[in-house]
């Protein structure tokens, strides 16, 4: 019979790949945050220019890490390069990508306005949230599955115990549902503030 010591380090090995779990599944919400932000609601969100990269000395480079990006008022985005010569660059950039918006250059910055979101664009706005809810929930599914094969073999293999096994599985689903409705109320939160005109 394994003596307590062995029993307390086995129980933190195990604690420690809940966290792990936990960690993994807290950064798949993060994501699904970081695409919710990408998403256009209607009022200018500097953090709508996230996706799109600008071909600047033949290597795709993130918009932010080439310009001052900043919102003076609700419906417009302003965009400061550094670098004035790569103005017409980040001006194509935004044009190719799929944000539907028209920059306006002025020869020093960028200007975008923001236009007011029709019905039917708002309804397409959400159906994308909802995907990017789905792909979150997927990522969150897919660590609870890894983690729950690892606690059976682990059981298999005689490292935990039947029981070890079936609270550790009954932990990581605990986890999944926490994560999976923190993911549903970030869609609300997103749809809603989508549909507000």
């Amino acid at each position: 019979m394994p003596s307590w010591e062995n029993q307390l380090e086995r129980l933190s090995e195990v604690l420690v790949k809940l966290t792990d779990v936990e960690e993994s599944m807290q950064k798949a919400i993060e994501a699904t945050q970081r695409a919710f932000n990408t998403i256009r609601t209607g009022r200018a969100n500097a953090s709508l220019l996230d996706k799109v990269t600008v071909e600047y000395y033949g290597t795709p480079t993130p918009l932010k890490s080439l310009a001052n990006i900043s919102t003076p008022d609700s419906t417009t985005i302003t965009v400061q390069p550094y670098d004035r010569g790569s103005l017409s660059l980040i001006e194509k950039a935004i044009s190719m990508s799929d944000l539907g918006l028209t920059p306006n250059n002025d020869g020093s910055f960028i200007r975008l306005n923001i236009p007011p979101l029709t019905s039917d664009r708002r309804k397409e706005l959400v159906k994308l949230a909802a995907k990017y809810a789905e792909e979150g929930k997927v990522s969150v599914r897919n660590i609870r599955r890894d983690a729950v094969d690892t606690v059976r073999k682990q059981e298999k293999a005689a490292e935990v115990s039947e029981d070890e096994a079936r609270d550790l599985q009954d932990s990581i689903q605990k986890l999944t549902d926490k994560y999976t409705s923190k993911i549903d109320q970030l869609l609300a939160d997103k749809e809603s503030d989508i549909l507000t005109v």
